[in-house]
């Protein structure tokens, strides 16, 4: 039997290198990974922080039912450069910070124990991809993924491929490539999720189980997953890879899953934290897929610029959210050997993340580079090779590109060209395909980015910049969803702001390029795509304003922008009362188009002019007559009460499993005081430690923070203090 247990407790660290510590035990800090080599304020920083070398370094005992068996550690990934020694012998380096790489310790537990040491460069180093040129989003080093000791018997499985030809045929098929150690045979049993048993076979090499009934498809509406379990008799190694039934299609009409269209709608993310860079595990890599499926309602992601966390991935097979995944890079391409090492990570990335459903297409192209034909013929090459069941994209920003991969995967930021200097191009939403790809056909086409750095905002900012920001998503949304476009579909830059170099963002080391702020508080754009969703997976209804005469140039509200998938919404105002319906002449191909109150709805008399009394809104969102939603506005709003929201109220006390906690500063109605920007103080009691500073700001009415287990069970207690109001969260750890 295989066993896999977590090493992530026990490890000592030390900021920079000393050849001393290589064979020798060296004092250190005790930590517990993922680690963050060095953590960062909000803002505002010195990004050489992390520039540098790091040690991390653990003892292992022996133990005596390891005997005989191959001992060995994975770590799922460390940025960037990576050397490890056992005992002093260098035995691994891996120049790539996002993919796993193993550590053999088999014989080498001389005396009982052995020595890891394992040195961590974090510098930009040019013959490492990404490196080599400006990079718009921060490297943090470290140890940051999970790391694993696996004990195997000599004879085990090293990989599975898992296909499903033919999915849309009445009897279902599964082809299981087995990569096995030694000859033999291997036995595998194909289960659904509730663990019945399916199918059975026997065989080496290849095993295919044919002619499956009452299969149920992969969607994002139905992620249904099974289970093939494959096991060695001889040895008793075992393995159980999760994967699912789908078809995915990219064609010049669009997407297609499972034989229908499907309208990809996403958003870019990063894997990055604030303060803790890249270091946080299983729930906040889960937490983030859940934001873009629920919260969001998207459909798609894309993990830029590199292969995530396997922790996302799996959310993403368990709730039905499609993933474009692609390799690490921005706008550079190196020399040959940056190239030979690029390569090797298009195979790292597919080799590990093959079996994923939620994977519909690979990314094997740099992010917004320059055409390199000999370069991306290899990178295509091997992708098929290795995967023939998934399209190959290759995100650029440049038209007239040249198409070597299955899907011209293109950032298009013409909305915004029409204010650059000399501009004679109209506000354009999104450009036709064959203006892009110069071809004199329509090809598969899908839209990676847009807005971001064309428009970015932030959670304070102005009502009036909020109002254009929504619209700048809206109408991408909407010229997405044109069936005669013939598009796959948009992913938005981005999901949420994120911290980069001195060289981008706003000069306070962050892209506030987001719809959610960094700390995943959505702005108002965010709910552009949240009022997407099926209204019976939720009622949407958000007005874009903070309701105040004053705000806006000019002054009033209008026009109001009300961001719903309510069929009707009514709003008063003094003794007025009128009922509006979705923008469909403006917005004619999205599924709920906003509701936008303008003056052909009330007269100037009836909202009162600039200098007079301003009264309080309500709105009202109607579906098929019946009230759903209701939202007031006080027209005198005050700071009435401070909340706390945790992502969850029970929790493991694992280190790894973070609990995020959003801070709130709410009017007398219960909506965010988007200008309230001022110092809360925290107080964290039980047995957790503060990602963070004990005195956050907030930022548009409010801010967040993590809380990290230290391992004990018990009750976290965290208290916030704005003013004279206080508020409390409890999270109980099991």
């Amino acid at each position: 039997m295989r066993e896999i247990r977590t090493l992530n407790a026990g490890w000592r660290f030390a900021p920079g290198f000393d050849k001393a510590h290589i064979a020798a035990s060296m004092a250190g800090t005790p930590v517990t990974l993922p680690h963050n080599a060095a953590d960062l304020p909000l803002n505002y920083f010195d990004e050489g922080d992390f520039q540098r070398p790091f040690t991390y370094q653990r003892q292992i005992a022996w133990e005596p039912a390891w005997q005989g068996r191959i001992v060995r550690l994975r770590f799922d990934a460390a940025m960037a450069d990576a050397t490890a020694w056992v005992n002093g012998v260098r035995v691994a380096r891996h120049r790539d910070g996002y993919t796993p790489f193993t550590v053999d310790l088999t014989g080498c537990f001389d005396g009982g124990s052995t020595l890891v040491t394992v040195r961590i460069d974090g510098s930009e180093n040019p013959e490492i991809p990404p490196f080599g040129g400006r990079i718009d989003y921060l490297t943090y080093a470290g140890i940051y993924r999970d790391v694993w000791l696996e004990v195997l018997p000599e004879r085990h499985i090293a990989a599975v491929k898992i296909e499903t030809p033919e999915v849309l045929a009445d009897g279902k098929t599964v082809l299981a490539r087995i990569e096995v150690t030694q000859p033999g045979p291997v036995e595998a049993v194909l289960s659904d999720a509730s663990g019945r048993q399916i199918a059975h076979a026997t065989g080496q090499g290849e095993i295919c189980l044919a002619g499956l009934e009452g299969i149920t498809l992969w969607s994002p509406d139905t992620p249904a997953l099974y289970t093939l379990t494959l096991s060695l008799p001889d040895s008793g190694d075992r393995l159980s890879q999760r994967f699912g039934f789908r078809d995915a299609r990219f064609t010049p009409e669009g997407f297609f899953l499972n034989g229908a269209r499907v309208i990809l709608r996403g958003l870019n993310r990063h894997q990055s934290f604030p303060y803790s860079g890249y270091a946080q595990g299983r729930r906040s890599q889960q937490r983030d897929a859940e934001i873009l499926r629920f919260d969001l309602a998207c459909n798609i992601a894309r993990t830029s610029h590199y292969p995530q966390s396997p922790w996302f991935l799996d959310r993403c097979d368990e709730i039905g959210l499609m993933v474009f995944e692609e390799i690490p890079g921005w706008q550079h391409i190196g020399g040959p050997g940056w190239q030979d090492e690029s390569v090797l990570n298009v195979e790292r990335m597919i080799r590990r993340d093959w079996n994923h459903p939620s994977i519909v297409i690979w990314g094997v192209r740099i992010n917004e580079s320059p055409d390199a034909e000999d370069f991306y013929r290899r990178t295509n090459a091997l992708a098929r090779d290795l995967d023939p069941t998934r399209p190959t994209g290759g995100v650029r920003c440049i038209p007239d590109s040249q198409l070597l991969e299955d899907v011209y995967t293109m950032n298009d930021f013409i909305l915004g060209d029409f204010e650059t200097p000399f501009s004679n191009r109209p506000r354009t939403a999104l450009r036709d395909q064959q203006e892009v790809t110069g071809l004199p056909a329509r090809v598969p086409y899908l839209v990676t980015e847009y807005n971001g750095h064309m428009f970015p905002t932030k959670a304070g900012d102005p009502e009036h910049r909020q109002h254009e920001h929504v619209l700048r998503h809206l109408e991408v949304l909407d010229a997405a969803h044109d069936p005669a476009a013939g598009l796959a579909g948009c992913i938005g830059w981005c999901m949420f702001d994120y911290n980069t170099h001195k060289d981008f963002g706003a000069g306070d080391r962050i892209c506030h390029h987001g719809v959610m702020t960094i700390f995943r508080e959505p702005k108002f754009a965010a709910h552009a795509y949240a009022s997407q969703r099926d209204p019976g997976d939720g009622i949407v209804m958000e007005p874009v304003t903070v309701w105040a005469r004053g705000e806006r140039n000019i002054g009033g509200v209008l026009p109001l922008i009300v961001l719903t998938n309510c069929d009707e919404v009514e709003l008063s105002h003094a003794r007025v009362t009128r009922r509006v319906s979705p923008d469909r002449e403006r917005f004619p191909h999205l599924p709920h188009p906003p509701v936008i109150i303008d003056h052909r709805h009330f007269s100037a008399e009836e909202l009162g002019d600039w200098g007079e009394s301003w009264h309080s809104g309500l709105l009202r969102g109607y579906r098929d007559g019946e009230l759903v939603a209701e939202r007031h506005f006080p027209a005198g709003a005050v700071f009435d009460r401070l909340v706390l929201a945790a992502d969850v109220t029970e929790a493991a006390a694992d280190p790894s499993d973070e609990i995020r906690v959003i801070v709130r500063a709410l009017d007398q109605a219960g909506n965010r005081l988007h200008f309230l920007n001022e110092p809360v103080f925290l107080d964290l009691a039980g047995p957790a430690r503060l990602i963070g500073p004990a005195c956050p700001v907030l930022q548009g009415g409010s801010t967040g923070c993590w809380l990290r287990p230290t391992g004990e069970t018990g009750t976290i207690r965290l208290d916030a203090r704005l003013r004279d109001k206080t508020a409390s969260v409890l999270v109980t750890l099991r």
